[in-house]
């Protein structure tokens, strides 16, 4: 009699790597397929003279489909030195083009954890974009990270793109004289002979772009405790002016929780560095401002509202794609104008109408609902995406827009938007079609007429 010998059950064959669609044509090389990261973990040095990072990251992933490889986004200045997936013993890896791809040793289920740990170590330098350079940066003494819309992988491997959004707990070990500020909550610090490590826990979901580090000679105190505590961060120097130029941030945090709904982390903090800047810094719970918006004379005030309501606009509720930009800046913009007619300065109306008169003398060819990558920060988007919001506010009147302000922070709380469902709430709120307002002011080049009371 012969035993009949059961076949062996061949496995189940990992699918071939093919190239995955960009997913978004904005950024193509951004981003990532076949997880989505819950978490990071970064355990960063860094030495200021040297301007070199050395840094762990653990990246806490589930996986959406089954593949052989992973990538992940990181700038060619780190350098890679090791890998594991899972725990288990280090993973195959190639770092090449601002992709760090890893092989799992074994195939990984759709649905299952992915824990991808990475060493490495370099010289952080930002990266060089056509919107000029983003990322890390050195300053003259100590650093700075300002990575919209595509800098995290100058100082940290991540899936590099605003739909991923996650919590953090960021590490950074630097020389003890210095001050490191991250976003979150400062949870533990300890100094161990010349270098002092500080531990700050990001319980919100943040996208990579609002990450940031940042590194200088400063003082940092509480300046107000209502409605959420605010602090800040200055170097000695500017303490006056700072006090002078951010004197009333306070109001405007409670002005913008009444009108957006309530703040929508633990606390915020405005840092001035020692350095001039081009421009103001956005991060999660975090606004970084060059010394030169500092002066002691308020003359940049638009600016510091600006920035903070970007906490709402922009941190809680992100942008899905890049070509919604106006979702932030926009909303942003008209925050300045909110502020101004709240605080004894020109009306909202008075300077929708400046605003406009400046449109009309620039060119009209861009799209506010898709401006394309090359302008989505062009000054055309800030403008006019608010000039749409001054329009939409004289449609349905204040109680109905301000209601609808505050729906759209509460229903998408730390969470990604689109226009098109920031369209469909606002149709809750009117008894007519909005639709001829959205083709003039997002569907069409051309100014339409001005927004009139």
């Amino acid at each position: 009699m012969v035993t009949a010998v059961k076949p062996i059950k061949a496995a189940k064959p990992v699918p071939p790597v093919t190239a995955d669609r960009p997913l978004d044509p904005y950024l193509p090389t951004s981003g990532n397929r076949g997880y989505r990261v819950s978490r990071y973990e970064l355990d960063l040095a860094y030495k200021i003279m040297a301007n070199r990072l050395e840094g762990r990251a653990v990246i806490i992933a589930t996986t959406t489909d089954v593949r052989g490889k992973f990538a992940l986004d990181l700038a060619p200045s780190m350098r890679v030195s090791k890998v594991t997936v899972n725990g288990r013993r280090p993973a195959k890896f190639v770092h090449r083009g601002g992709k760090l791809t890893v092989t799992p040793a074994d195939a990984i289920p759709a649905g299952a954890v992915l824990t991808i740990s990475v060493q490495y170590a370099g010289t952080p330098t930002p990266l060089h974009t056509m919107w000029g350079d983003v990322g890390w940066e050195e300053l003259e003494e100590g650093s700075l990270v300002a990575s919209q819309p595509n800098g995290a992988p100058s100082w940290f491997p991540c899936d590099d793109h605003p739909g991923s959004k996650a919590t953090y707990r960021i590490s950074i070990t630097t020389d003890a004289p210095f001050q490191a500020i991250a976003n979150g909550t400062l949870v533990h610090k300890t100094t161990k002979s010349s270098r002092t490590t500080w531990v700050y826990e990001q319980p919100e979901p943040m996208a990579t772009y609002l990450a940031t580090v940042q590194i200088g000679h400063y003082e940092m105190r509480a300046i107000a405790s209502s409605p959420v505590p605010q602090y800040a961060v200055h170097p000695s120097r500017l303490r006056d002016a700072f006090d002078k130029d951010f004197g009333r941030q306070q109001e405007m945090l409670e002005l913008f929780t009444r009108l957006f709904g309530p703040y929508p982390f633990a606390h915020y903090t405005a840092l001035v560095t020692d350095d001039d800047l081009e421009i103001p810094i956005e991060a999660q719970g975090l606004s970084t401002f060059g010394a030169n918006f500092c002066d002691g004379h308020r003359t940049e005030e638009r600016l510091v509202a600006h920035e903070l309501a970007h906490q709402w606009f922009g941190n809680s509720l992100t942008l899905s794609r890049w070509c919604d930009i106006w979702l932030h800046e926009g909303f942003a913009c008209y925050a300045e104008w909110l502020w101004s007619e709240n605080s004894g300065g020109p009306s909202a109306q008075a300077l929708a109408a400046d605003a406009y008169r400046g449109l009309s003398r620039k060119p009209q060819d861009i799209l506010l609902e898709d401006p394309g990558a090359k302008d989505m920060f062009d000054d055309r988007i800030y403008k006019r995406g608010a000039l749409t919001l001054h329009a939409l506010r004289l449609t349905l009147g204040d109680d109905s827009f301000f209601t609808l302000l505050r729906t759209w922070t509460s229903e998408h709380r730390h969470s990604n938007v689109t226009t098109t469902q920031f369209k469909d709430l606002a149709a809750r709120f009117s008894d007519t079609s909005l639709r001829p307002l959205w083709d003039a002011w997002l569907g069409q080049k051309e100014l339409p007429a001005p927004p009139r009371i």
